[in-house]
């Protein structure tokens, strides 16, 4: 049975500080500029098949892709879970509710 397709940003960070995940982040280079999650890879959606080969990094982790609102990591994650990451999950709400709920520190923009 996989995982469910969504995960809240709580359920991120504490994966995040147990070290058992990979964060990919989706968004374009300027809005990872602007803010970002400390430990967080940037793979931009735009250069997605450019960027495939990174994946085998995380062959055996649990996959979390977010982007800005969780509209365009809901299509990577439903891509991921086609090409072999079957319990890859989308950060809900993305980037924006993280700054509202787990760091205040990470820009909203």
């Amino acid at each position: 049975m996989s995982l469910p397709i969504e995960i809240d940003v709580l359920s991120v960070l504490s994966l995040l500080k147990s070290g058992d995940i990979a964060l990919i982040d989706c968004r374009e280079k300027s809005e990872w500029e602007t803010a970002r999650i400390e430990g967080a890879v940037l793979m931009p959606m735009s250069q997605w098949m450019q960027s495939v080969d990174q994946l085998s990094a995380f062959e055996g982790k649990r996959v979390v892709v977010h982007c800005h609102h969780g509209g365009r990591s809901l299509r990577v994650t439903n891509w991921l879970r086609q090409n072999g990451f079957p319990d890859a999950q989308n950060m809900t709400g993305g980037i924006d509710e993280w700054s509202q709920v787990v760091d205040s520190i990470v820009p909203r923009y």
